[in-house]
């Protein structure tokens, strides 16, 4: 078992930046791919981001550019750098860890984080 806690989200102006962290307890971080994903109201929950174990990453077109995924092995845990927030980047985000290929999937994931509410006001 894995447990994921994301750090608290919040409210910021279009424009700006946010980080967002997700602590892993339980197994082996370092094996794990690990993964954001995030739910706007109305919307299916969509993969923006991911990095493997060796710390390749990967993208949604919907952020590439803008957002950037790391992680320290060492601390378990993975980041979430948001800059150039927009409105439409207002959702719950999710971090996951998995092993499988799916990585842009959510069957890609097997364990979830409970969420975190950010809001990017216009």
């Amino acid at each position: 078992q894995v447990q994921l806690v994301e750090s608290e989200g919040g409210l910021v102006q279009a424009g700006g930046s946010l980080r967002l962290s997700c602590a892993a307890s339980g197994r082996v971080f370092s094996i794990y791919t690990m993964g954001w994903f995030r739910q706007a109201p109305g919307k299916e929950r969509e993969w923006i981001a991911a990095i493997s174990p060796t710390g390749n990453t990967y993208y949604s077109d919907s952020v590439k550019g803008r957002f950037t995924i790391s992680r320290d092995n060492a601390k378990s845990t993975v980041n979430l750098q948001m800059n150039s927030l927009k409105p439409e980047d207002t959702a719950v985000y999710y971090c996951a860890a998995g092993r499988g290929n799916y990585i842009k999937y959510e069957r890609g994931y097997e364990y979830w984080g409970q969420g975190t509410q950010v809001t990017v006001s216009s």
